[in-house]
Formats: C-alpha cells, sequence, structure tokens
C-alpha cells in the first residue's frame, strides 16, 4: 500500500489509523506530525501568493476562481513516480485544499495506473467520522477506524458533560475570517452547541457564510473566538486589526469583559480529522474556564 494525501487532516487521519509507515506523499498543507512530514515530497502548491493581509488574500482566491477551476496545482509528475494505490482527497471545498476535480485533472493528465481515489467531504461531526471510516475500509483496517471513531467519541462526550454542568450557557461570535467578516460554520456551530454554548453566526453543516460588521456589533456577544482558516495564532493576531479599527469595538460586551480570544484556526478549528476532539477542548476551555484547566492555551489559543 502507498498513500499519497493531498489534505491536511487526513494525513491525521492515515496516522491516527496507524497507517503513517505507508503514506508516501502529501500536499504542501500537511504539517503533522511534523516529523513524518519532513521526510515526504510534496504534491501540491497554491496558485497564488499566500503571503499579506486577509484582504488580500482573499482577492487573490477570488481572481484565481475567476480565471481557473481550483486555486491549486497538482504535481502530476510527483505523482507518476510515487506510483501511490491510494490518493486521499476532498470535495468539500475548492479553496479550503486540494479538491476531488484537482486530483482527477492531474490523472487524466499522463497517470499510466488507475490508484483508489479517497475522496473525503466533512461538512459536520457526523460527516468527519464516516470519512475516517470510509479511509479506514478502503486502507483495509476498517476496525482501527471503528475504535478511532468509538475513542473520538468518548473523549468529547466527556468534555461535553463537563461543559453542561455550568449554568448560564454563554453567547459566542465563532469568527473565521476578518476581512471581509466570515462566520464559522460546518462542524464548529456544532461543537459549540455540545457543549451547551449558543452559536450566534453560522449553520451547523453549512459552510461559512460571509457576515457584516453590523451584525456583529448587533449581536454583542459575550465571548469572541477568532479562528482564521489556514492562520496559527501569530497570523491571527496580526490580523486582528481588522475588527479592533472598526467604529464600535471598545464598546463590545467581549472587548470589555477580556472575553476575546484566538485560536489556531489552521492546526485544530478548520482542520476535520482526529484533533476535532482537541477543537471542542480549545472551546470548553474557552467558554468556561472554571471547568476546564487552561491545558492547550498558548498551543491551540490564547488570550487576546
Amino acid at each position: 500500500m502507498r498513500i499519497v494525501s493531498l489534505i491536511a487532516s487526513a494525513t491525521e487521519m492515515v496516522h491516527a489509523l496507524g497507517l503513517g509507515e505507508f503514506q508516501v506523499g502529501r500536499s504542501h498543507e500537511c504539517d503533522y506530525p511534523p516529523e513524518a512530514m519532513a521526510k515526504l515530497p510534496v504534491c501540491t502548491e497554491p496558485k497564488f501568493d499566500i503571503s499579506g493581509g486577509s484582504r488580500e488574500i482573499d482577492r487573490r482566491v477570488k481572481a484565481t476562481l475567476a480565471d481557473a477551476v481550483s486555486v491549486y496545482r497538482v504535481f502530476d509528475e510527483v505523482l507518476e513516480r510515487l506510483q501511490p494505490t491510494h490518493i486521499v482527497t476532498q470535495t468539500q471545498c475548492e479553496v479550503c485544499a486540494v479538491s476531488l476535480r484537482d486530483v482527477e485533472l492531474a490523472l487524466s493528465a499522463r497517470y499510466g495506473s488507475r490508484p483508489q481515489v479517497v475522496a473525503l467531504e466533512p461538512n459536520s461531526l457526523e460527516e468527519i467520522r464516516n470519512d475516517i471510516l470510509r479511509l479506514a475500509r478502503a486502507c483495509g483496517v476498517e476496525e482501527r477506524g471503528s475504535a478511532l471513531v468509538a475513542s473520538m467519541e468518548d473523549r468529547m462526550d466527556a468534555i461535553a458533560a463537563g461543559a453542561r454542568a455550568s449554568r448560564r450557557p454563554p453567547r459566542i461570535a465563532a469568527i473565521e475570517w476578518q476581512e471581509p467578516l466570515m462566520a464559522a460554520g460546518n462542524w464548529v456551530p456544532e461543537l459549540i452547541h455540545k457543549l451547551g454554548a449558543e452559536n450566534l453566526f453560522g449553520t451547523a453543516g453549512a459552510h461559512s457564510p460571509w457576515m457584516h460588521w453590523e451584525e456583529l456589533a448587533a449581536a454583542d456577544p459575550d465571548t469572541i473566538l477568532c479562528m482564521p482558516c489556514g492562520y496559527d495564532l501569530k497570523k491571527t493576531r496580526d490580523e486582528m486589526h481588522w475588527l479592533t479599527a472598526r467604529e464600535g469595538w471598545n464598546e463590545l460586551r467581549a472587548v470589555r469583559g477580556g472575553r476575546v480570544f484566538l485560536a489556531d484556526g489552521n492546526q485544530y478549528m478548520n482542520r476535520p480529522g482526529p484533533r476535532v476532539v482537541e477543537s471542542l477542548e480549545i472551546l470548553a476551555q474557552v467558554l468556561y474556564p472554571d471547568q476546564f484547566l487552561p491545558t492547550l492555551e498558548n498551543v491551540g489559543w490564547e488570550r487576546f
């Protein structure tokens, strides 16, 4: 078996299933576990410059999609050299990661053999579980997949039970992009609901929606958590000026109460793999500091 993973969450699944020794290639975004990723050849790259601020990146993505079907390039010659038996990709988002269409175009270009393409579609917690089982089944380790999913569910249930012991559900605005403003969708509203909190924006199982500053100000949340897709903590902090410069920012309840937090959206909140459990832990530690020790502070989240 020779596995090429073209999505970071799938790489984490591969290793959580005990299949790391069979992975022979990765995407440019696959970075965990770091010691394993350093040894693997990269099979993709973005078609645009990913440096710069939130607004610039948003413009480049839209400009690229206006002239092309994808914002990523798959190195078909690298795939040909690696001769994978399995290629793992996704159909969920053309912007988040290399898509099924990207892989199909690469394979049709020059590839001789026909590897099994496993396309993941993680729009919700249930679909994240299904994706783990789908990958495990494709790789012939179905029992490991069932055990991994069961372990994740047990851990998440324990976290949720601790959070729901709180008497007053906090109201949270989860922000996935700072400029233009976007709320978190897909599985993040489910994670918030699981903890008994009130999610103010974004719908469970649906793509992350664009929103207006006036909506955020009118909602006046108890807590604001910024988790931009693809950003680490430093980059998220660097981009907070898009919010702090807004008229009325300092009057928001969350700001006045010191309840604005940053999360690593790249490693955790926006990565639909086994570490979605840690994403739930981050939310629990931010929302219920009296019930949960800040074990992931300065690792997966920090105070703003």
